[in-house]
């Protein structure tokens, strides 16, 4: 299915069958509407060079450190800009977008394809587990065992069973939310107690910083993490999901499997 350069049409462009779609959706989906600013959307064309662009760098990145490039997953991010964002990077042939919010993507995610996976990268509320498992296929940002015990149970109860990623503040930035890194074995172990998830690795963010190698220790830091969890528990942790726009080289160089790009594929983020 290509939907590159084709016209998207918006389900509820016609009030009367919003309202009858309304009627038979969950109320948890539509208790408001979720409004993003209008912003110029990139086009097409300018989404595939974009796109290749990236790649170019995921390539350049592996080929100084001996990798193959086909081990980094680029994952678009499309938080706060419109579904369109999601159909063209669905039409280039990417499978997965990244979203911030919970109520954003439950009103994205219906307007979409349906092959199309979602990602939670934004810190998660215990109060919105259970929204989170109905409109996500992976959660990256699971940062204390109280959530993941939530999750696991809940998951569960709703027949459920999502991969997740265990985040960790490996740049011990104040600023960012996930575990610390001594805090990591427990929060892995309330992890992998849950039948209902399926722990495939880690995830960090690196402080903002104008020094590269505050990236590259926190990238470090969480892979020598991931190593000492896998084999202390015996369980194989293969994503690494570091690096984004603007620091994603020293990412793949350490070890990432998947980068989180917006920015450089999208332009520049509107605030929501």
């Amino acid at each position: 299915m290509n939907l590159m350069g084709k016209a998207f049409k918006c389900r509820y462009a016609n009030p009367e069958s919003a309202s009858l779609r309304r009627a038979r959706e969950p109320r948890w989906l539509t208790p408001r509407l979720f409004s993003l600013p209008l912003v110029p959307m990139v086009t097409s064309d300018q989404f595939k060079a974009h796109c290749e662009g990236v790649l170019a760098r995921i390539q350049a990145a592996c080929a100084r450190v001996g990798r193959d490039p086909a081990s980094v997953r680029l994952l678009p991010v499309t938080k706060t800009h419109p579904v369109e964002a999601a159909l063209l990077a669905y039409g280039f042939g990417l499978r997965a977008v990244g979203e911030n919010r919970v109520q954003e993507a439950a009103q994205k995610r219906p307007l979409a394809p349906a092959d199309l996976r979602w990602e939670l990268i934004g810190h998660l509320q215990s109060n919105k587990a259970k929204h989170a498992l109905q409109a996500f296929d992976v959660i990256q940002s699971v940062d204390s065992p109280e959530l993941a015990t939530r999750l696991g149970r809940l998951a569960g109860e709703m027949g459920l069973r999502r991969e997740v990623l265990l985040q960790v503040n490996s740049g011990d930035d104040p600023a960012k939310f996930g575990c610390d890194l001594s805090d990591a074995p427990r929060l892995l172990e309330a992890a992998l107690a849950q039948p209902a998830l399926v722990v495939k690795g880690l995830m960090a963010i690196a402080p903002l910083s104008d020094d590269p190698a505050v990236a590259d220790r926190t990238f470090a830091e969480l892979r020598l993490c991931r190593d000492a969890l896998a084999a202390r528990f015996g369980v194989a942790l293969p994503e690494l999901s570091m690096g984004m726009s603007g620091d994603l080289e020293s990412a793949v160089a350490a070890g990432s499997t998947c980068v989180r790009v917006g920015s450089a594929l999208f332009g520049s983020r509107p605030t929501a």
